[in-house]
């Protein structure tokens, strides 16, 4: 079933995380400070709107490099959603171009101080870590033929860049809503 974005009010600083990358090791939020942008994304593998984009989050995440700072973060039910386990989200890593450490939020605690509702689900944060842009990765989507750009991200991160204001009337994301272990949906 299709979820929208919760729209997260601007301006909200980025809730902490220490979590585990699909390769090994981990990747906290402190691993990211210091960086002029950051992109919070979260994702899933089995998601026809994120397998719609990935190939386009990969190549944004190449047209930045060293200028953004990109995790993307799964905090799916693997048990009940088993294309969304760490061995099927490094194929995706690896068919969609992911530079980017992928992270597993297994207790689903990430996804709910963010509140991340769908996937995809971007959050774009300053230098402070302040959210300046949450909503959707362009208008693409499955079904309709609107290219894959990321033009609506790419334009909040060249504004933040240019230190420019990222326009405040943003579009929410669109995507499979967040799968919740039995018990753990946020209420």
């Amino acid at each position: 079933m299709a979820a929208n974005s919760f729209m997260v009010p601007l301006g909200t600083p980025a809730p902490p995380f220490d979590l585990t990358a699909i390769n090994g090791g981990s990747v906290s939020l402190e691993d990211l400070k210091g960086s002029p942008a950051t992109l919070v994304v979260f994702l899933s593998n089995h998601c026809p709107y994120v397998r719609h984009i990935e190939a386009g989050i990969g190549t944004l995440a190449n047209d930045y490099g060293a200028r953004l700072s990109i995790v993307a973060i799964c905090s799916n039910d693997a048990v009940n959603y088993p294309d969304d386990d760490p061995t099927h989200l490094a194929e995706q890593a690896n068919r969609a171009g992911f530079t980017f450490p992928y992270l597993l939020d297994d207790t689903q605690e990430v996804a709910k101080a963010y509140r991340a509702a769908c996937t995809p689900d971007f959050f774009l944060y300053d230098a402070q870590l302040r959210l300046v842009y949450r909503g959707e990765f362009d208008g693409a989507r499955p079904g309709n033929s609107v290219p894959v750009t990321g033009s609506s991200v790419r334009a909040a991160i060249d504004a933040l860049l240019e230190g420019e204001p990222v326009p405040e009337e943003q579009i929410p994301s669109l995507g499979c809503g967040i799968k919740w272990k039995p018990g753990n949906a946020p209420a």
